[in-house]
């Protein structure tokens, strides 16, 4: 059952198959995770098991609009809101505006050790984005997805991803300036920030793997 499309699994664990969920859960659970896991402090298996149980209601929005990643992610996005618009001081403010730093949490979420100063250094500045800037730069370079896909899991059009991407970058490289302990891990660390960027992913990747098994 290996090779059984994504859509299929659901539309099976729809009807009642328990194990086609559970096939879901297991192909996917590395991705819901790594969106997670930089943008909540604190325990996020309610938010993933929200998400996998959202997909169901989700279905007929996104069916044949989107491949089954970008579904999923879209539906996290969701849920990621709802948490976020439940905890914010300032009821009025839009929930992406606000960043995970903004709402207290540490500068690295729990259970992550960088590699290297330069990653740590990363996953603070990403923390201090706004909710908005740091999900498209996440499902950028972390999830390697091209701008008509992340549009759609953010439901904007591509060309607002394109410049949300644009001032992503800018924030990122003015915040290591004012966070970074000295100017050649700054230096380094903004010189090359795609790849350490992309470096990230292979961390939290290996991270979320070690969680799953456990």
């Amino acid at each position: 059952m290996s090779d059984v499309p994504d859509f299929e699994l659901l539309a099976a664990w729809r009807t009642g198959d328990a194990a086609a969920g559970n096939r879901l859960l297991r192909r996917h659970f590395q991705s819901v995770h790594r969106f997670f896991r930089n943008k909540v402090d604190g325990d996020i298996d309610d938010l993933i098991q929200r998400t996998f149980l959202g997909l169901v209601e989700a279905l007929p929005r996104f069916e044949g609009r989107a491949q089954f990643k970008t579904f999923l992610l879209a539906v996290a996005r969701n849920q990621l809101l709802l948490h976020y618009r439940e905890r914010a001081r300032d009821k009025q403010r839009d929930a992406e505006d606000v960043s995970v730093h903004d709402l207290g949490a540490s500068a690295a979420p729990s259970g992550v050790i960088a590699l290297r100063q330069e990653q740590q250094l990363l996953l603070a500045a990403l923390r201090r984005l706004p909710l908005a800037l740091q999900m498209t730069v996440e499902l950028f370079y972390w999830e390697r997805m091209g701008i008509d896909d992340v549009a759609l899991v953010l439901d904007i059009p591509p060309g607002t991803v394109k410049s949300r991407l644009a001032r992503a970058r800018d924030n990122l490289r003015e915040t290591l300036e004012q966070i970074a302990s000295g100017p050649g891990l700054r230096d380094a660390t903004v010189n090359d920030l795609e790849q350490w960027a992309r470096s990230l992913r292979d961390v939290l990747t290996a991270l979320d793997a070690v969680d799953q098994s456990a």
